[in-house]
This record gives structure tokens, sequence and C-alpha cells, in this order.
């Protein structure tokens, strides 16, 4: 084999290898493109927020005033009520983190509603949100709470939580 054909060979599989390098290094320094062998590579910067779930149920609060906060339960902790500990917190970990599910899709958050009313998977109380750091387990208040909700209710904390997490929807 000729010098040219080695390099060709070398080339083709090498290629994929190659590429992933020079975008992982047009990440890592900060370059927008690259001209690589005749072809421009270009890196477009991420323009979602990623947003803490400690943050959201704020968020939350502020477009639902309405929405029960189911925070009168005592931290271990500190035996005070813990305020911070919402109803909106506690769905929003259990959907996220318990449950693994997509917070940018309005059927992953109506299947988690769906396991609060009991009529989708079961919440195993010892995995809840709330049940290592509060006295008292807060799963059945907070399933009585979103029982209580109407439905234009619970439709209407699935759009905020859908525009919270992805606004450009």
């Amino acid at each position: 084999m000729d010098m040219v054909k080695k390099t060709a060979l070398f080339l083709n599989s090498q290629l994929p290898v190659t590429l992933i390098l020079l975008v992982m290094m047009m990440v890592g320094l900060g370059m927008g493109s690259l001209n690589f062998l005749g072809v421009q590579l270009s890196v477009q910067p991420v323009s979602a927020q990623i947003i803490s779930p400690s943050d959201v149920w704020q968020v939350v609060y502020q477009q639902l005033p309405n929405f029960p906060k189911e925070n009168q339960y005592i931290s271990k902790d500190t035996g005070q009520v813990a305020e911070n500990n919402t109803l909106a917190s506690r769905l929003i970990l259990y959907h996220i983190y318990i449950k693994g599910r997509s917070p940018v899709y309005r059927f992953d958050w109506k299947l988690t509603l769906a396991d609060y009313l009991e009529a989708n998977e079961i919440i195993y109380e010892a995995s809840y949100p709330g049940n290592d750091s509060l006295r008292q387990n807060p799963l059945s208040g907070d399933r009585l709470a979103i029982r209580k909700l109407t439905r234009k209710q619970r439709n209407d904390l699935v759009d905020v939580l859908v525009n919270i997490y992805n606004p450009k929807r």
C-alpha cells in the first residue's frame, strides 16, 4: 500500500473520534466555529436555563397563589415548621428525582398527578420527599390536597410547570 492509501484509511477509521475530540476542544476553548478539512464545524450555546427544583416551587406559588402549600409539617432537625418544604417542592422532587420523569412534557406531569390520585403508579412512603426530613410523612396530606383540586386547577398546575421548564414550547 502506498502512503496516500494508508493515510486515507487511517483518517476514515479515526474520523469519528477526531470529530468528537475537535468538538470537545471547541466547547472547552469557547470557540464558536472551526474549519476542519474544508468542513465548517460550529457549536451553538444552549439557551435553556437549568432551574433548580428549590427555585421552581417559588415560581409555582407566584403564578398559582391559591395552590395549597401544605407546609405545616415540623422539621426533624430544627423542631420548627419547615415553611419551605411545600407541596409544590415535594411534587417537583418526586417527579424529577424519585420517578425520573422529564419536567418539560405535559404528559409526564399528568402521570405524576395520577400517581397522587392513586390512578397510576404507587408512591412509596419510604422514598417520598419529606419522609426523611419531617416528623410526619406528608404523603397522605399531599394526596388529599391534590385530590381536592379541580381538573382546571390540575391543568393550570401542569401548564405552569411545563412553562417553567420549557418556556419556548
